[in-house]
């Protein structure tokens, strides 16, 4: 048990964590500037920034590709007749883990789940999938564990997975889902199977996925990174606690209102998370923050407002917000297991 517990420790510190690139960084920078420097508020602000964009950049590539190869063995018609050949609650349960294949965006994740409305697979199903897709996948994971440990990074995944499958289940019982604009049931869909990849298409098309994905989210790791290191090493803690410590009974509904205006990846909420951990922000405020960014975010919105109609926009809204404070509420309760 040792020597797992060893091994374990290695590959979280050293792995994930990459802290011998964190001690790299910080060896440079005292070569370079003084060790003055490298104790100061802005030398800690420049070692958090190189550290984590450095760290993030390499980790998501390296994810992103893998997840990438592993979705090339899923192309929407596949994924369709999956999803097809379940029903009732196991169906949502199947959406919302097959969302978790998809590193996209909200916005990359609209026109999919049109093409599976068109495809007649239940709205349940259906929004899992919409729910699940850019809130939870195999690289926030990886990324989460990273940076948070095991413990906080599961419970980001479970509650949003929990979330997905109750709001599509939702959505489909109340007969809400039926609420979709005439051209997306209308349209036609492809019927034609994508041909059989061969080993290098796949790598190929992984490399292809990684930059292109990289590209996209670059910006918002940088903007993420920043005011990372500016609430880390700039920001009093004694602010930070008064707005959104464990103290304020609002504080998880402060977070959820910060986040639903933002439109960001989740690769560039981690290092704000990350910068709100260290400052003792509860966990449950973190994960609202979090969620709402990446589930609620109005660019998002706005686009799905083009596919269904305002009572069923209003639905889904309404149960991904309550579900978003009800999750953020409850793991500030249990917040005591994670510090």
């Amino acid at each position: 048990m040792t020597v797992l517990k060893a091994i374990w420790s290695f590959f979280s510190d050293q792995i994930l964590g990459m802290a011998w690139l964190k001690n790299l960084i910080g060896w440079i920078l005292e070569s370079l500037f003084g060790s003055d420097f490298v104790i100061s508020r802005m030398g800690e602000s420049v070692h958090f920034f190189i550290y984590d964009f450095i760290k993030i950049s390499f980790l998501l590539m390296v994810l992103i590709f893998i997840i990438s190869y592993i979705q090339s063995f899923f192309p929407p018609e596949r994924t369709k007749r999956i999803l097809g050949k379940h029903h009732g609650l196991g169906a949502n349960i199947m959406g919302a883990l097959l969302g978790t294949l998809t590193p996209f965006c909200s916005c990359s994740s609209i026109p999919l789940f049109i093409g599976f409305t068109r495809a007649g697979i239940s709205s349940g199903v259906t929004f899992s999938f919409l729910i699940s897709s850019p809130l939870v996948d195999l690289g926030a994971l990886v990324l989460l564990v990273s940076i948070f440990g095991f413990p906080i990074a599961i419970a980001y995944v479970v509650g949003g997975l929990i979330l997905a499958v109750i709001g599509g289940t939702i959505i489909e019982k109340s007969g809400a889902g039926n609420y979709v604009e005439d051209f997306v049931k209308e349209g036609a869909i492809s019927e034609a199977e994508q041909e059989t990849m061969t080993k290098r298409d796949r790598v190929l098309y992984a490399k292809e996925q990684m930059l292109a994905t990289y590209k996209k989210v670059v910006l918002y790791i940088l903007i993420g990174v920043a005011i990372g290191a500016l609430i880390h090493n700039w920001i009093p803690q004694a602010w930070i606690e008064t707005v959104l410590g464990t103290s304020n009974p609002f504080s998880v509904l402060i977070a959820t209102a910060i986040g639903t205006p933002i439109y960001a990846d989740i690769f560039g909420t981690i290092p704000i998370a990350e910068s709100l951990f260290a400052k003792g922000v509860g966990v449950g405020t973190i994960l609202a923050l979090m969620m709402s960014v990446t589930a609620l975010s109005l660019p998002s919105l706005v686009m799905l407002k083009k596919a269904v109609k305002p009572r069923l926009l209003a639905t889904f809204f309404g149960i991904v917000l309550v579900g978003i404070i009800l999750i953020g509420y409850l793991f500030n309760a249990i917040n005591f297991l994670f510090v």
